[in-house]
């Protein structure tokens, strides 16, 4: 199991001095060091519109961050698809892993600038991965049809006689060539079945040249026949052929098929190579951009929340801390209700041995039209998993 994160907020008033690095200090304090390692996840101010304005962007803000989930995950795929056992090498960010990314975590000022507002921040996030999400799906559909073609290509010198090329296991003398009115097809017979075909092959379509059936070549399941017959009849009998559980091959003689069968080899190896070169590295530099848009947009979410929760002025400290695991989250959480809980006011209480314990549902009970469920929490927090 990978590492969890938890990603919170909280004012900077739970410090005496209301200094946020004091309030950094406190909370990393109550964290055991077996449960988690606490790191600063500084997020400027943003510009800040109306009330009804951030309650709309935090409804919008928590889709978007689904979406982007959604995208990185997708990117995640097309590495593991790439270069299974071998994709966390090529899931970096800013040339190292994302584990540390997030670490020293900073703004992109650049990127998203801050003296822009909160919905167009939003916008541009969401073009930015709608472009990359796209970019990547295309890039790597044509290199799963180029595999594919490699594939069957493969498959013309290694598969068996119904699959692979016929061109290096015949000649020009086993064809009737330049006549107006015959033609030789090439039918491969399961081995069992080849009594069968030599006695019915004559009469599976008018016109067959009596006695014309040769057998060109074998392999351990299958051989390979010919057999000449008038050309206005090669229909009614491929189709009767097939029929009778024999497979005609589509194959037309010619003085270079076994050097075209070479280049078209040479050319699709050639493509797919160059195709699997260019898809690797847009997936990971979209692994890249998606994820430090992803990032982003959970602080927006930090941010949004923190505003609507502790009000102005800004003084709240976020923090990202990584977890090992999910029993080590659990612990991480249940020390910082402890000693936070009593932010959510009415919603949080203590037993009489002086645990937290969660009052959410007597207070929802008594509060007409109040939306809130079990996973409430005093302070602003959410957890996610990198994928």
């Amino acid at each position: 199991m990978g590492n969890k994160y938890l990603l919170l907020s909280l004012p900077a008033s739970i410090s005496r001095s209301h200094d946020r690095e004091e309030a950094f200090a406190a909370i990393k304090s109550i964290i055991p060091s077996d449960a988690g390692s606490p790191a600063l996840f500084p997020i400027p101010d943003l510009k800040i519109g109306t009330l009804d304005a951030l309650v709309l962007q935090a409804d919008e803000l928590a889709k978007l961050d689904a979406n982007v989930e959604g995208a990185v995950a997708k990117v995640a795929d097309v590495l593991r698809n790439l270069v299974p056992g071998q994709e966390d090498n090529y899931k970096r960010v800013n040339e190292q892993p994302v584990e540390k990314y997030l670490a020293k975590f900073s703004w992109n000022k650049v990127k998203y600038r801050s003296d822009k507002s909160i919905a167009e921040i939003l916008k541009s996030i969401q073009r930015e991965v709608v472009s990359l999400d796209s970019d990547i799906k295309s890039a790597f559909t044509s290199y799963q049809n180029i595999k594919s073609s490699l594939i069957s290509v493969q498959r013309k010198t290694t598969g068996n006689l119904t699959t692979r090329s016929l061109a290096p296991l015949i000649s020009k003398r086993d064809f009737v060539t330049n006549s107006e009115y015959l033609e030789t097809l090439l039918i491969v017979v399961p081995k069992p079945l080849q009594k069968d075909w030599l006695k019915s092959y004559e009469q599976l379509a008018p016109m067959v040249v009596p006695r014309s059936s040769q057998e060109l070549a074998k392999d351990e399941e299958y051989v390979l026949n010919s057999v000449t017959l008038f050309k206005k009849h090669a229909t009614e009998f491929v189709a009767k052929a097939r029929a009778a559980k024999f497979t005609p091959r589509d194959f037309a003689w010619t003085e270079d098929a076994v050097e075209a069968d070479e280049r078209e080899a040479q050319n699709v190896e050639h493509e797919e190579r160059k195709l699997f070169g260019r898809t690797l590295q847009l997936a990971g530099t979209g692994y890249a951009d998606l994820f430090v848009a992803w990032t982003h947009v959970k602080a927006l979410r930090v941010f949004v929340e923190s505003v609507l929760r502790y009000g102005l002025p800004l003084e709240f400290v976020s923090t990202v801390i990584r977890c090992p695991g999910e029993k080590q989250a659990k612990k991480a959480k249940a020390e910082l209700d402890g000693a936070y809980g009593y932010l959510g006011g009415n919603a949080f209480g203590r037993d009489k041995k002086g645990k937290i314990k969660n009052d959410i549902g007597d207070v929802a009970a008594g509060v007409a039209g109040l939306n809130l469920g079990e996973d409430y929490t005093a302070y602003c927090y959410f957890e996610f998993d990198v994928v």
